[in-house]
């Protein structure tokens, strides 16, 4: 079916519900007024509607595939990035000294959510550039960004990112890379890398790695890493790609999906490579990159949710089957309505999620003022989780609607779930991410959840003249969200906070996304998006209280059986 862009769910977000209009107002995104930013969701939605949507089967069904160490991409897939690159969507964000357009996080955000609806397999691609780009923006040295940043910002070079190893896993600091210095500024740069995605194609003129590695004097564990730039071919004295480079793709993995992305294994046996950042810096240069790119995948997650959406309904609106009063096709029947609904509400909620989260770094960016760096940082982990979740959750709700006909290739219903299912791995597992919220992010002692606590609160004050029932619900929701808060905040064993992370980063998305609903329903009183955010707050956010519950209840109950009764 065809993909159709909601451009105007997201200028609707933008306009009245995750505040732009603050980070327009500043003066370093003074250039992001709204008809800018309405040209580009435009203009980005009909290049995924026409040109990516289109390649989304034929990844599918025509992987990327390894060729006497040449990595062959799904047919389509050159020209489509071609087009990404010309349209100027993979440097968005990125600063124009290098070719960049220097606009908002938050249309960089949308702008690759269309783009992970429409064929979440090539998205991936303008996506590690994007990180790559970020994280030599913020800590290469001049002349590895004069050299570099133009070819990545114009999309005739791409770029990867390279942490994982076969024997460490999200265990960064277990790492065995080597980097030795060359004696004139390169280093030699050998080691094992995998589930590297994009790590080689036919499309680009350089394919541009970012690897961690450990120098001679590196100590044990995350401290002693560095972060290297190992490209594929060496430019030249006049920044054209050169000699080969001594790496090589090793192999191609077989995954359950995004077939049409090649994750390499990729093997440097003493490859030529530059310092980005100081010695022993590779995770704080890495984490530059690290932290926008897991809202990005979020983005994939509501991207895939978006995608699964509408190829459920469609199918829905044309099957008929039984009879109902309502009408003749499946979209008639009570319990499709609900899912059909359920899926909607909860695109809209992970949307709303992420989008603030962007604002929050923009906003971090164009002020410097430490609570937006605060706000910024907490939401990341939720927009990454609860967005990748949405998009597993809606893409098996999607196959559950076509009943039988889901579990049949030919629909397509399927490869939404398969593709959108490691993006829940992806960038440290949510597990990780809920882990990360309830010990890193509180550090503060919860002062970052609670400001944003009041604000959900003042909303929901101001929502009781219009949405008395609605304001009620979510306020009620909050406080005992905040209780929920101040019993994770107390606790000093982290094996109380890590048990019950997971429903806790939930129940915040709960009560966030009933937030965002309640603006919807106050922007627009009858509308179909109010009848959208009673759905969601009286059938939905009342799952906030099991999982806090879950949350509160401490790690006793989960050693108290051993690991021979859990085998037996």
């Amino acid at each position: 079916m065809p993909y159709r862009a909601p451009v105007t769910d997201y200028q609707f977000l933008f306009d009245h519900v995750v505040g732009f209009d603050e980070v327009a107002g500043t003066d370093r995104f003074a250039d992001a007024t709204s008809d800018v930013v309405s040209a580009i969701l435009n203009e980005a939605g009909k290049m995924c509607e026409v040109v990516m949507a289109p390649l989304q089967r034929n990844g599918d069904q025509h992987p990327a595939r390894l060729e006497n160490g040449v990595v062959r991409t799904s047919p389509g897939f050159a020209d489509g990035f071609r087009a990404i690159a010309e349209g100027g969507y993979v440097g968005i964000s990125a600063d124009p000294e290098y070719g960049g357009l220097g606009l908002p996080m938050t249309v960089t955000t949308a702008v690759n959510e269309m783009m992970s609806a429409a064929c979440l397999s090539l998205q991936l691609a303008p996506l590690m550039s994007q990180g790559q780009i970020e994280a030599l923006e913020h800590h290469a040295s001049d002349s590895l960004k004069a050299t570099y940043l133009p070819k990545l910002i114009s999309g005739e070079w791409t770029g990867t990112m390279n942490l994982t190893e076969p024997q460490a896993g999200s265990d960064v600091g277990a790492l065995t890379s080597k980097a030795v210095p060359n004696g004139e500024g390169s280093y030699a740069i050998s080691g094992q890398k995998i589930y590297i995605s994009w790590g080689d194609n036919d499309f680009a003129a350089n394919v541009c790695h970012l690897v961690l590695a450990r120098l001679p004097d590196g100590v044990p564990g995350t401290k002693g890493i560095s972060l290297f730039l190992v490209p594929k071919y060496i430019p030249d004295a006049d920044g054209e790609p050169g000699r080969a480079n001594d790496l090589k793709v090793v192999s191609l993995e077989h995954k359950m999906g995004l077939h049409g992305s090649p994750t390499c294994v990729m093997q440097y046996d003493g490859a030529t490579g530059w310092l980005v950042g100081p010695e022993h810096g590779g995770m704080a240069a890495m984490f530059t990159m690290m932290n926008n790119a897991r809202l990005g995948v979020g983005g994939q997650g509501i991207g895939a949710a978006e995608g699964a959406l509408q190829h459920a309904l469609a199918y829905a609106l044309e099957r008929r089957q039984g009879r109902s009063i309502h009408g003749y096709s499946i979209a008639a029947h009570a319990d499709v309505r609900r899912m059909l609904m359920t899926m909607k509400a909860e695109v809209y909620a992970a949307r709303a999620i992420a989008l603030a989260c962007a604002v929050a770094i923009d906003m971090e960016e164009a002020t410097g003022e430490e609570h937006w760096a605060k706000r910024a940082a907490f939401l990341t982990p939720i927009a990454k989780a609860f967005g990748t979740d949405t998009g597993v959750e809606v893409s098996n709700m999607g196959i559950q609607v076509h009943g039988g006909m889901g579990f049949v290739e030919e629909t397509g219903a399927a490869q939404y779930a398969r593709d959108v299912r490691v993006t829940t791995i992806y960038e440290g597992t949510n597990g990780i991410q809920a882990m990360d919220l309830v010990a890193r992010k509180m550090m503060d002692g919860g002062e970052a959840a609670f400001r944003l606590l009041d604000e959900i609160e003042a909303n929901a004050e101001q929502a009781r003249s219009s949405h008395k029932d609605l304001a009620e619900a979510v306020w009620q929701a909050t406080e005992t969200l905040r209780e929920g808060t101040e019993w994770l905040v107390a606790q000093a064993d982290m094996d109380d906070r890590f048990a019950g992370a997971v429903p806790f980063l939930r129940a915040f998305a709960r009560v966030l996304g009933a937030h965002f609903h309640l603006k919807a329903a106050m922007t627009e009183p009858g509308s179909p998006r109010e009848t959208l955010a009673r759905f969601y707050i009286d059938r939905m956010l009342p799952e906030h209280a099991a999982l806090l519950t879950h949350a509160q209840s401490g790690s006793a109950g989960l050693y108290a059986m051993n690991l021979d009764d859990l085998a037996a």
